[in-house]
């Protein structure tokens, strides 16, 4: 069978050994995490033809505003995960606390944690700009056959078993790891089956892309900064182009293609930085390093900070190897 035709279904099948636990597991998340992609696609799609725009009158636990569709997304991934009996725990961006979820025997039987940011970059939405659902899974440290323990959320980075986004937009792909590289799917909406079409994607080691809200450059650190200046430098192959959407799903999915930098440094308005380090920094990171990317705060690996609170913000540099490296250069020698 051709790589073109291959389905996300057929794809886990064959690649179940590279999952080191049951593949059915592996299926059965995946299978609903499709699922959900592909309504919230479809709501989506009509956001433009339907007063499902604006702000739903509520603010999210992180103080912004939330849009309609991000609440349609969060309520159907919700569901999804939950009808599958093998998530014993959801957290979500948009939710203050995480959810408990039994397993059918009332037996806490089940074994995995997801976090979700269910519509990243929905600030876009209503100027037909990409924006995407970002996805983590762990398994669960607490004993089975008891209920979800906040510990079962807060695991460092490196403990992930799978980690992928879906982007909306021109077309709609699903991209996911599972520690044995990163594999891109796209979804065929006449049919509604995702089929393998960017096997195996790799950050090119360089790039000469970055991808920076330079509207905040007075409030940021030194470091980058002078990095930023770097970047704009006539000399070698600079000055890079810039190019930032405001999305990290599209942002992060361009870059990984071409070849490019990220950066969502603290700054003095967020002294933590302002992505989150459950929802979007650590399965970011994941797919960074499995695509043979890097990501950090600057100084400290992505995946090696000990997370303390469910709605964690840290400084978040990540993209091409080269890159990050040099960024990362640029903090240290500002603190000399």
């Amino acid at each position: 069978m051709s790589h073109k035709k291959q389905t996300l279904g057929e794809f886990i099948i064959e690649n179940q050994a590279s999952f080191k636990y049951s593949s059915g597991e592996l299926s059965s998340l995946l299978n609903s995490i499709r699922l959900a992609a592909k309504v919230v696609n479809h709501e989506v799609n009509k956001a433009g033809l339907v007063d499902i725009i604006g702000a739903v009158g509520d603010t999210n636990i992180q103080g912004e505003d939330q849009q309609k569709l991000d609440v349609y997304a969060n309520d159907k991934f919700i569901q999804t995960l939950t009808k599958r009996n093998i998530v014993c725990g959801i957290a979500s961006e948009e939710e203050d606390d995480f959810i408990t979820i039994n397993s059918q025997d009332e037996n806490h039987q089940n074994k995995y944690v997801v976090l979700i940011d269910p519509l990243d970059g929905s600030s876009n939405i209503d100027v037909n700009v990409s924006v995407g659902t970002i996805f983590s899974i762990y398994r669960r440290v607490t004993p089975v056959g008891t209920p979800v323990h906040l510990k079962d959320f807060l695991q460092k980075g490196s403990e992930q078993v799978a980690a992928g986004y879906v982007v909306y937009g021109t077309s709609t792909m699903l991209v996911y790891t599972t520690g044995d590289g990163v594999n891109g799917f796209t979804l065929n909406p006449a049919i509604g089956s995702f089929y393998l079409s960017h096997p195996d994607m790799q950050f090119p080691e360089d790039g000469n892309i970055y991808s920076v809200n330079e509207g905040n450059y007075i409030h940021f650190p030194q470091g980058i900064k002078d990095y930023i200046k770097y970047c704009q430098l006539e000399e070698d192959d600079r000055p890079y182009t810039s190019r930032y959407i405001g999305s990290l799903v599209s942002d992060f999915h361009r870059n990984m293609i071409k070849g490019g930098i990220y950066l969502y440094p603290q700054s003095s308005k967020n002294p933590n930085g302002k992505l989150r380090l459950l929802y979007e920094c650590n399965p970011m990171a994941f797919l960074a390093e499995q695509a043979n990317g890097k990501a950090s705060d600057g100084f400290t690996r992505t995946m090696d900070v000990e997370p303390t609170e469910l709605h964690q913000r840290v400084p978040f540099i990540c993209g091409s190897k080269n890159m990050v490296e040099k960024a990362e250069e640029f903090m240290r020698n500002a603190k000399r």
